[in-house]
């Protein structure tokens, strides 16, 4: 296991970074950890409608950062109270969305800093019944990366009012407001620490059972990064994309996330699909908004096209009828 030693807190580098070392390692065959802080940004989930989540004038006027990432779920939000971390390594498609497994090393250390978290509903931490981390993972070619934010010191206030929660996701979690439902890591430590120690100490207790083997970032490696930055990272169309008005608009919460389908219908046929949510998948959602373009809005039609496909492989644990109710 090797440590990416990294000191950036650009946004569009450190979401950058983790492509780039998930594409190296699919040639090295070794298991990455990245630990980094990013500077104020908003990082959108990969399905996710960036006009919907932001709150577009107040991250103006605070230059935040908005980066969509690789990964589904929800929007989180970083700052320098907010430490990152980040595993890239070889797993079969039955680890994807075993959030247990990898939250765990994250739980035994805040443990032996005598706090106790523990994972609850699909992929966040808490303490005390209040999130303070929010996990999401990527699948590519038998790599995996799962990626979470710790919340250490953050402006709660910069989080509650960067971020558009919708009412539906407040009411299916039986919460008030997003102030509520999170705190701060160092709230619950027994001896003050900075961030900076507080990362130390983590990457103590992450390689505890082995030597800590550290991998500094090439001249190399650092320009291929910065060209993702350039060419996708910092990029309007992939971080914000166009947003066009559609015919028909359905979003349903399951227990596997929110789904919200939108299409274009012209002379009964569907003539563009999109589809946004925080769900967990391993497979592109382009795949179904390809396969749903251009055929007959009606249901014998639309199940027969879906049939083709292993609807679980894009959502998690749905079925293709229950993902109908979306669509119809």
């Amino acid at each position: 296991m090797l440590y990416v030693r990294n000191d950036s807190n650009n946004a569009y580098f450190n979401i950058a970074l983790e492509e780039f070392i998930l594409k190296k390692s699919l040639k090295t065959g070794e298991t990455y950890v990245i630990l980094y802080i990013n500077d104020p940004a908003i990082i959108i989930g990969k399905h996710q409608n960036t006009m919907e989540e932001v709150n577009r004038e107040y991250v103006k006027e605070n230059n935040i950062y908005v980066v969509r990432r690789m990964s589904g779920g929800g929007a989180v939000y970083h700052d320098e109270g907010n430490l990152n971390f980040s595993y890239i390594l070889k797993a079969g498609k039955e680890e994807v969305n075993n959030f247990q497994k990898f939250t765990q090393p994250v739980i035994k250390a805040l443990d032996k800093m005598g706090i106790q978290a523990k994972l609850s509903g699909r992929n966040d931490l808490t303490i005390d019944g209040k999130k303070f981390s929010g996990n999401a993972q990527y699948y590519q070619k038998n790599r995996l990366l799962h990626h979470g934010t710790l919340l250490f010191n953050s402006q709660m206030s910069n989080l509650a009012n960067s971020l558009n929660v919708k009412a539906e996701k407040i009411q299916s979690k039986g919460i008030k407001s997003v102030r509520s439902r999170v705190t701060n890591i160092i709230d619950y430590l027994e001896e003050k620490r900075s961030i900076e120690e507080f990362k130390e100490l983590l990457i103590k207790y992450l390689f505890e059972d082995e030597e800590v083997q550290e991998y500094h970032l090439t001249e190399e490696d650092l320009a291929a990064v910065e060209q993702l930055v350039k060419e996708k990272y910092s990029t309007w169309q992939w971080n914000w994309g166009e947003s066009p008005a559609f015919d028909l608009e359905r979003s349903k919460r399951f227990p596997i996330g929110l789904i919200d389908v939108r299409l274009n219908v012209k002379e009964g046929y569907i003539t563009h699909c999109k589809i946004f949510g925080d769900f967990f998948g391993s497979g592109n959602v382009e795949d179904i908004e390809n396969i749903l373009t251009g055929t007959k809005y009606k249901e014998e039609d639309i199940t027969e096209a879906l049939k083709k496909i292993p609807i679980e492989q894009y959502f998690g644990k749905i079925t293709l009828e229950e993902f109908l109710t979306c669509i119809l």
